[in-house]
């Protein structure tokens, strides 16, 4: 019979105990993770995602472009207890998320989440965060490859996540909810995409 204890779930004061300019955790699953450091291929992904969608979206609604959007990359985010996600970028509607809070983690649920796959991360981007993702009822869900190129979009329903757009290369497309930023993944990921 062993007599080694099983260890206890990571708490969100286990997360906080960690000094802020080395936390780069996560707790996925009851665990404390550490999220690998983003290879140069994965930063430059955020980044243009960030910028692409910024630029339409991340402003007060009105004029030329929809607005009505707040981005953020590498926030910790409550969305079960005690999950604690760092997604690679979120967006909020504002008029749900009015200003920036200052805690954290932020306890506000985001209306978007998209993850960057790599080797290191796809197994929890894949199945246990996007798990939790879909428990907490975040209405859309992109995984973007930067490897393969391939974006995959899904909205959330009731019966869990529909699959409602995939693409890959070159393609041309509109991704939901951000209808109003034409791309391509390829175009997304190197930077030489058009503005339209």
């Amino acid at each position: 019979m062993s007599t080694a204890s099983k260890k206890a779930p990571a708490t969100i004061a286990d997360l906080l105990a960690i000094p802020e300019p080395e936390r780069f955790h996560e707790i996925i699953d009851g665990e404390l993770v550490r999220k690998a450091m983003p290879s140069p291929r994965h930063g430059s992904s955020q980044a243009r995602l960030t910028m692409r969608l910024g630029g339409p979206y991340d402003r007060k609604p009105g004029g030329k472009w929809p607005g009505g959007w707040r981005f953020l990359t590498e926030t910790e985010i409550q969305f079960e207890d005690p999950e604690v996600y760092r997604p690679d970028v979120a967006g909020w509607r504002r008029e749900r998320l009015t200003e920036l809070p200052s805690e954290s983690p932020l306890l506000v649920r985001p209306d978007w989440v998209c993850e960057i796959l790599s080797p290191s991360n796809e197994r929890h981007d894949v199945v246990k965060k996007m798990r939790a993702y879909k428990r907490s009822s975040v209405p859309h869900y992109w995984l973007l490859d930067p490897i393969a190129e391939t974006l995959i979009v899904y909205r959330w329903t009731e019966n869990g996540y529909l699959l409602v757009l995939d693409a890959q290369g070159e393609e041309r497309i509109n991704a939901e909810p951000f209808e109003a930023a034409t791309f391509s993944v390829h175009g997304l990921l190197d930077g030489d995409d058009d503005e339209d």
